[in-house]
């Protein structure tokens, strides 16, 4: 045990802790968890908050609160912490249940083709109405110096200059 707080107002023991373990793995919550009520002598629940272990060591350091009673814990504990601990039950919401047995597609009924029904010719087209054609007003045009001779320069990043 590394540091061990009495929090009286949310009655409460809180607890950051390391557990060596050199011969074995790191340890899950429930093994963390009993011993970290054999080590505090504690008859209430041990909710583990967190514990990392770092790679290579072969110890476990965390977090962990120490309540009186269950239904304390309960009250003011998140539900995922919780659920990780084993006291409650993960909620199942409705509308994902739903989906997944409506995504299964149902199975197809072959019903016999009916034959296409056959193509009759088209109505005659209407011909089009001639209409006037439309004058338009001749465009002044811009005379421009004609260069057929020179290519167009390549543009070179601004970065990159020609060495001579």
């Amino acid at each position: 045990m590394t540091q061990r707080r009495e929090n009286g107002l949310l009655d409460r023991t809180e607890v950051y802790f390391t557990v060596a373990h050199p011969t074995e793995g790191t340890p899950n919550r429930a093994d963390l968890r009993k011993a970290l009520s054999g080590a505090l002598n504690v008859k209430g629940v041990v909710v583990l908050d967190w514990a990392r272990s770092e790679f290579g060591r072969t110890a476990t350091r965390g977090y962990a609160k120490v309540y009186k009673s269950k239904e304390h814990a309960m009250a003011l504990e998140p539900l995922p912490i919780l659920v990780r601990n084993g006291l409650a039950q993960k909620v199942v919401k409705k509308e994902e249940a739903a989906p997944k047995e409506a995504a299964a597609p149902a199975p197809r009924k072959e019903e016999p083709k009916a034959e296409a029904p056959k193509k009759e010719a088209p109505p005659p087209k209407e011909e089009p109405k001639k209409e006037a054609p439309k004058k338009e007003a001749p465009k002044p045009v811009a005379k421009e110096p004609a260069k057929k001779d020179e290519a167009p320069k390549e543009k070179k990043p601004a970065g990159k200059k020609e060495a001579k």
